[in-house]
């Protein structure tokens, strides 16, 4: 197994011994790949007794839909926080705000001025206040920008950063960073990740990185597909791992073993081999083979 950066390593080992709230983040739009890495990682530290929650700033596409847990995915962090603000844009529209109590709900009114009010629901904004997770996993993210509003610089400033990813054009970023740019997935980053911590690792975190790793290398097809996709699909196989999404894997191995092999097993004749055949096929002469032969010729001019 490749070695991962122990002293990031134990960094991660500490905090989370340390702290029972996490965070998980995945970049908008996230393939197979990235989005079965996030949610193997959710599903392991849950197991765990740690209080996780998982964010993408984009809705799941369908893609995605079959891996376990993709229900659990919001589109902001969950939060305990004891406020909520909610603001709206100050124009001098505004006469005056109040509000009512009725049946359970607080109703805020905005009372409009002379000219009415110059903005509509969509620009009213909804924010909570308050401590946010201790530690996120930044997973699969090239960019702090892709995350959109999941990434709120002001609620996370107090919060570890841990950059997960293999892709070339991560910029790096996070207090801990584990980019591996030699792995031809996510999946696997996490899965030597899971592995290194002593997480538990069950069959629906299993089946979830197993997914994600063949759909990275085009079912262990791809020239680029590491060593270590290899390693790992056979470690989450023995753990019971089944494709979630298309193909099921174990018929992409099937289908290696049954192709022709490279050196054939049967050498083509050669031509004195079918010289052989061909005197085999002489060695029983017709029974007057050696009696005496008249030969007629013509003396016709």
């Amino acid at each position: 197994m490749v070695d991962m950066d122990s002293q990031a390593l134990e960094k991660i080992k500490e905090l989370l011994s340390k702290n029972d709230k996490i965070s998980i983040a995945i970049g908008k739009n996230p393939g197979i790949d990235e989005m079965a890495a996030a949610l193997a990682l959710y599903l392991s530290l849950i197991q765990s007794g740690k209080s996780v929650s998982i964010a993408c700033p984009t809705e799941p596409i369908v893609e995605v839909s079959s891996l376990v847990g993709i229900d659990k995915v919001k589109t902001a962090f969950d939060s305990n926080a004891s406020d909520l603000r909610v603001s709206f844009p100050d124009r001098g529209d505004i006469e005056k705000i109040s509000y009512t109590r009725e049946d359970g709900f607080i109703n805020i009114i905005v009372k409009a001025g002379e000219q009415g009010l110059s903005f509509d629901e969509r620009d009213i904004e909804f924010k909570r206040s308050g401590a946010g997770p201790s530690v996120v996993f930044i997973i699969g993210t090239p960019r702090l920008s892709d995350l959109g509003k999941v990434f709120d610089v002001e609620s996370l400033k107090d919060t570890t950063v841990i950059n997960i990813d293999n892709k070339e054009n991560n910029q790096g970023f996070g207090d801990i960073v584990l980019v591996s740019k030699e792995l031809s997935s996510v999946s696997e980053s996490i899965a030597v990740l899971i592995s290194s911590l002593g997480l538990n690792v069950d069959i629906d975190a299993a089946s979830n990185l197993l997914s994600g790793i063949s759909k990275a290398t085009d079912n262990f097809q791809n020239p680029r597909t590491s060593p270590m996709a290899f390693e790992m699909a056979a470690m989450l196989m023995k753990k019971g791992a089944r494709r979630t999404t298309g193909k099921d894997i174990r018929k992409t191995f099937d289908a290696i073993e049954e192709r022709t092999p490279f050196f054939p097993t049967t050498l083509p004749k050669k031509p004195e081999d079918q010289r052989e055949k061909k005197r085999d096929r002489n060695d029983n002469p017709p029974d007057d083979w050696l009696a005496p032969k008249i030969y007629k010729g013509s003396t016709a001019i």
